[in-house]
């Protein structure tokens, strides 16, 4: 947006005789525009009305539309409460009781703002949402079919529909929906959002960060969303990018503290020594242990008995013991000399990454351990409830069960890349909760 297309955001706040439709997508367009800090500003003008009792009713709905799309959700139902028989102030009420976490609040409010001449069908599609967050994804579903003849057409039905399906376990059919709901508005932040997080979990960051800059590009600012988006630019090594995330949060939110932990670790890990010459042999190693099997001439016998035992890299025979290879049937000595002879001119030996990735010995013994504490040691680390970024890390280290992580220290965990104080503690925390502890912790 050029200086000429710059909003007058105190006019539409406070200058303006209405406040409606019109006003509403000015100020998207600014908050979108980075005119945030102004929006804020001359909002604190209008809550000063508010406190002084001087506001109008136009004020109010102002205020509190204003601090919906800011994401000051309690401070939006503060004002909005205190208008009654306006749709517009309903239904935006609506909206910030449901990001409360007040879902039957919500659907009532909902189906008041139908009753007072918002749009009806849009209220009903957003009720069912409501209820489904309450608990009761039935009576969602069927309120959903009851606005089908109507609502079908429209992005927020893909959109709710698409939310049944996921709850139900259906992942597949959920993008499917949630893909609809996008395809007939592009611009619709709960379908990004959620298509942005099925993406994230299926390991396609690329588009998950695509999808989550478009949820952002319109208000209100989804804090959920810049987080996500920020712990995938840091996962990428884009760290100003999620720095800006990180402090797009503090910026409304101050006193976040994911957030601000999150920008410290980016903060940290900025000063910390990049060696540029290792981090080029690591490429060119991955690039050696690419090349395929094919590349070289051996005798029909080798080539047979790594084809069998489904060997087809350099990088393959590095994650095979010798005994392994001798075990194949008509695999002897020759073939053996052979394989060493492609691999040592290469820095290479087989069984190489076996070795080099050999877990360290248990911080326990299993024959001492109660049946109850052997099954919580073999527990998967994916019901520790931990976030994103902490699972990435571990799966980085191979660590797939709860013995394994207590197996380590913090000084091995925070070896990893993007993994910083905020996981480690996070980690001890979860641990904690079940008497368990980091190796020598």
């Amino acid at each position: 947006m050029t200086v000429a297309e710059t909003i007058n955001v105190s006019q539409v706040l406070l200058e303006s005789p209405s406040f409606g439709a019109t006003e509403i997508g000015q100020l998207e367009e600014a908050i979108a525009a980075s005119q945030c800090g102004e929006v804020m500003q001359f909002q604190r003008e209008l809550q000063l009305k508010v406190d002084q009792g001087s506001a109008s009713e136009r004020d109010l709905l102002a205020a509190g539309i204003t601090a919906y799309l800011l994401a000051n959700h309690a401070d939006a139902d503060r004002y909005l409460s205190k208008i009654s028989g306006n749709g517009l102030a309903d239904f935006y009420r609506a909206q910030s009781l449901l990001a409360l976490g007040q879902h039957q609040a919500a659907a009532d409010a909902y189906a008041s703002a139908g009753t007072n001449g918002y749009d009806a069908v849009q209220c009903a599609l957003c009720r069912a949402g409501a209820i489904r967050l309450s608990g009761d994804t039935d009576a969602a579903d069927e309120l959903l079919a009851a606005s089908s003849r109507e609502g079908a057409t429209r992005a927020e039905y893909s959109y709710q529909k698409g939310c049944i399906l996921a709850d139900r376990g259906d992942a597949f059919g959920a993008i499917e929906y949630f893909e609809r709901a996008v395809d007939m508005d592009p611009h619709h932040g709960g379908a990004l959002f959620r298509l942005a997080g099925e993406n994230n979990l299926l390991g396609n960051d690329a588009d998950a960060i695509t999808l989550y800059e478009r949820s952002l590009s319109r208000p209100p600012l989804f804090k959920g969303a810049l987080i996500n988006l920020g712990l995938l630019y840091e996962d990428s090594e884009s760290y100003s990018a999620a720095a800006f995330c990180f402090r797009r949060v503090l910026e409304v939110f101050p006193n976040d503290e994911r957030a601000q932990l999150y920008l410290k670790d980016i903060e940290a890990s900025s000063d910390m020594y990049y060696d540029e010459d290792a981090d080029r042999a690591r490429r060119e190693l991955d690039q050696v242990l690419r090349i395929p099997i094919t590349d070289f001439e051996l005798s029909a016998r080798s080539r047979n008995c790594l084809e069998s035992a489904g060997i087809h890299t350099l990088g393959d025979l590095t994650n095979v013991s010798e005994q392994e290879l001798l075990g194949g049937k008509n695999f002897g000595e020759t073939s053996l000399t052979e394989i060493r002879e492609i691999l040592e001119p290469r820095g290479l030996r087989i069984g190489q990454s076996v070795e080099e990735q050999r877990k360290p010995a248990p911080a326990y013994d299993l024959e001492e351990l109660s049946p109850q504490e052997r099954a919580l040691l073999e527990k998967p680390v994916t019901e520790l409830g931990l976030s994103v970024r902490a699972r990435k890390c571990l799966s980085r280290l191979g660590i797939v069960l709860v013995g394994e992580l207590v197996s380590r220290t913090a000084d091995e965990l925070t070896s990893v890349r993007n993994f910083g104080v905020t996981s480690l503690n996070e980690i001890r925390a979860k641990l904690t909760d079940f008497d368990l502890k980091l190796r020598n912790d």
